[in-house]
């Protein structure tokens, strides 16, 4: 059969809660940022941001975590059809907080949790045999009924001809030996787990774990001794992880030194948050193992991924892509906290990025001035209006992917409500409405933590009235605004897009817009998305989106804005903007619903019909996109 998967975890998947703040008890943690964890859970998206076409076998509750737990994964490109949804039990939680960096509590919610009632049944054979390779880890061994099923598709794995391998992954909490309160320990003695972890050693063609690990898995506290106890009862490749010394393999007899084991080139980086680090490590060596490099060079990617694990907030979160791993082989360590690597980070941020965009038809109606100056503009009138709005995306959209909204916070929050998790790209507003130099919605805050309270989905859109010939105290104070709205997005987990129209400004040409993004990219920052107002020359899409090619080649990409234009004017420059591939379609408004705004506010339109008109019209230049889009020769082979 045809090995359709690189590879299969199987075992734990949880929640994970890690305390924000960092340096205290976690006692004390006043907030915390949530992930998805759990050792198999993290190597399943760890390999997967690596290229690896992974998958996990694991159970989640049917619930929100559960539900959190499975979409987060098909975001990172994991396969979750082995993910079973338990319709008794809660999907796991661990509590997590950073001390120092040598102290990190964790408490482990795991009592009846749903990974634990992981059995035979959940192990499917035609699944088990697309995959070149099988991971257990050691907590799902502790258990007779987890551990038939990780012995079930173990077996099911080397008959299919897959490699088959062990993260120790030792947690005396998980193995009864330990309180709750004990999760941060790493090693306690264990005749009973030594025994249970040797009968099952055979079945495995590589086997990795700490010293300490080592230790449990041998029945010693000598390191030589305990990989010497496993080797003989395994002729599996055999990696040990030393800390700040790196690792080492051993493909056959033990030597008298660790030293003495195959090695690959560590990292001198600063070491802030260890949880989640061997999850990392392993993804590395995996990518490694399964490409068939020999163990120097899958070592060097098992402790370039661990060194990114150390060095950031999280577990998964921390782990790098392929385009990051290959930049930082590249490049080596520039400064040893990663996570201050403004470079570094920026590859990060950008290539780990959920979901594709490859076009976009975005109704905006996040207008406020606009719409508050019509006849009949009530804040209640208009936040219904926006509703009607979101019914008349929704109706052109109709599920597909590819759709969007701009609304705003003030006046349509009821629409944003209502559209979270709809499937739908949602840009929300934060400029005072025409303001210039640029100023913030209230809601914002003077501080900008209005952004904390804000959904992940949402994406900051931000419109600034800038021209290049601007005074210099102009751009001063715009600029500042930009760099703090930019870094309270970032903090916040938000993707940000700019809007610039330096038409409303002054005179423009075909070098004005190139020059603006050559000029934010100076400040160090990043748009994910640019909101572009429709040139009237091919030269000057070319020159733009050359420039932000130029800065960022993983921008997310380009929307054309519509400025009230006409349907008509609107096609001629869709015709334009089609032929540059950065540009994945449109966010227009006015052209949408201004007329539909007029009649409805004075009672002059049903709900129905002012649906009904937007949704056409909407639908129109949907339409008159993809007529653009396909008849650009630069664009043919681009997807649409």
């Amino acid at each position: 059969m045809t090995k359709t998967l690189d590879v299969i975890t199987i075992g734990r998947s949880s929640v994970d809660l890690y305390g924000a703040q960092v340096g205290g008890r976690l006692e004390d943690m006043g907030s915390f940022q949530k992930y998805i964890g759990g050792s198999p859970t993290n190597m399943a998206a760890g390999t997967a941001r690596l290229g690896l076409k992974s998958a996990l076998i694991t159970r989640v509750g049917d619930e929100h975590m559960g539900r959190f737990i499975r979409e987060e994964l098909a975001k990172e490109g994991v396969d979750v059809r082995g993910v079973v949804t338990d319709p008794e039990r809660l999907t796991a939680l661990v509590i997590l907080g950073i001390r120092d960096q040598e102290s990190f509590p964790l408490i482990f919610y795991r009592a009846d949790c749903a990974d634990m009632a992981l059995c035979e049944d959940d192990i499917d054979p035609s699944f088990i045999s697309e995959a070149r390779a099988v991971v257990a880890t050691g907590t799902h061994l502790s258990h007779s009924r987890t551990e038939a099923a990780v012995l079930k598709a173990l077996r099911l794995a080397r008959e299919s001809g897959a490699q088959t391998a062990l993260d120790i992954d030792y947690r005396p909490n998980l193995w009864g030996l330990a309180g709750h309160g004990a999760g941060e320990s790493r090693f306690i003695e264990s005749a009973a787990v030594t025994a249970k972890l040797q009968t099952h050693l055979h079945l495995f063609d590589l086997i990795v774990g700490t010293e300490e690990e080592f230790h449990i898995a041998g029945g010693s506290t000598d390191t030589v001794e305990a990989l010497r106890a496993v080797r003989a009862v395994s002729k599996a490749h055999l990696i040990c992880k030393r800390g700040a010394k790196g690792a080492v393999a051993f493909t056959g007899a033990i030597p008298d030194s660790l030293d003495d084991g195959e090695t690959g080139p560590g990292f001198p980086i600063e070491v802030f948050n260890v949880l989640g680090a061997g999850d990392g490590f392993m993804s590395g060596l995996l990518k490694g193992w399964l490409d068939g490099e020999d163990w120097p060079t899958a070592l060097k990617y098992a402790n370039a991924c661990g060194a990114f694990a150390v060095s950031r907030h999280g577990c998964t979160p921390a782990y790098p892509s392929l385009e990051e791993m290959e930049f930082f082989l590249a490049r080596g360590v520039q400064t040893p906290a990663l996570r201050k690597d403004a470079q570094l980070e920026q590859i990060h941020w950008s290539t780990n990025r959920h979901g594709t965009w490859d076009r976009m038809r975005v109704f905006a109606f996040d207008h406020r001035k606009q719409l508050e100056e019509m006849e009949g503009a009530t804040p209640e009138r208009i936040g219904a209006f926006k509703t009607l709005c979101l019914e008349a995306a929704q109706a052109v959209a109709n599920g597909q992917h590819g759709y969007g909204i701009l609304c705003d916070g003030r006046l349509g929050r009821d629409a944003l409500y209502k559209a979270a998790g709809t499937g739908l790209w949602i840009g929300r507003p934060v400029e005072w409405p025409g303001s210039r130099p640029l100023t913030l919605e209230p809601e914002i805050g003077p501080d900008f933590g209005g952004l904390s309270e804000w959904p992940l989905e949402h994406v900051v859109k931000v419109l600034c009235f800038c021209h290049p010939d601007d005074d210099a105290a102009m751009w001063a104070e715009q600029e500042a605004t930009l760099i703090r709205l930019f870094a309270a997005a970032r903090r916040n987990r938000l993707e940000v897009l700019l809007e610039v129209i330096p038409s409303k400004v002054g005179l423009v040409d075909d070098d004005t817009t190139a020059r603006i993004i050559d000029r934010i990219y100076a400040l160090g920052l990043y748009p994910d998305w640019w909101k572009l107002e429709p040139f009237k020359t091919q030269a000057a899409w070319a020159k733009a989106c050359g420039a932000i090619t130029a800065h960022d080649p993983h921008v997310r990409g380009v929307v054309v804005l519509g400025l009230d234009a006409l349907a008509e004017e609107l096609a001629a420059s869709f015709a334009l903007a089609a032929a540059q591939p950065l540009v994945k379609g449109f966010a227009v408004g006015r052209t949408i619903f201004a007329d539909a705004a007029r009649a409805w506010l004075t009672g002059r339109m049903t709900d129905a019909e002012a649906i009904e008109q937007m949704a056409a019209r909407f639908r129109a230049l949907a339409e008159t996109w993809d007529r653009a889009r396909a008849g650009a020769p630069a664009a043919q082979g681009h997807a649409a």
